[in-house]
């Protein structure tokens, strides 16, 4: 498995509304891309995400680092070799390739690969 950046880093927010008021009225930041449970924001050469979602809790225990991988199919299966936990099966949306897994401390981590 070859990473190859950082991806992003994501936030899970329960309302976008709010957030979004935090983020660009407050921080000052500018969303970049919007979708109906995210909104992204690019901050010099990296990403924040903003996501609603099942698998997005808020907590206080800090945000999850996505990683991009140069190949998606041989980083899930090297992982599922490697026994890795994942929080629900890999997923498909319009921008990417993604997966959540859990590091040994129970730590998530974002499996990414951006579509061409």
């Amino acid at each position: 498995m070859k990473i190859t950046e950082f991806s992003f880093i994501g936030y899970p927010v329960t309302d976008m509304s709010r957030a979004r008021a935090f983020y660009e009225g407050v921080l000052g930041l500018t969303c970049t891309t919007q979708r109906e449970a995210s909104c992204e924001f690019e901050v010099g050469p990296h990403t924040l995400l903003l996501g609603c979602g099942p698998m997005l809790k808020p907590s206080s225990d800090g945000p999850a680092l996505a990683l991009e991988v140069a190949d998606f199919d041989e980083a899930i299966a090297h992982l599922k070799r490697h026994n890795v936990t994942f929080l629900g099966e890999p997923f498909q949306s319009p921008i990417c390739r993604g997966a959540f897994i859990l590091d040994p401390d129970g730590n998530k981590l974002g499996i990414h690969k951006r579509n061409a």
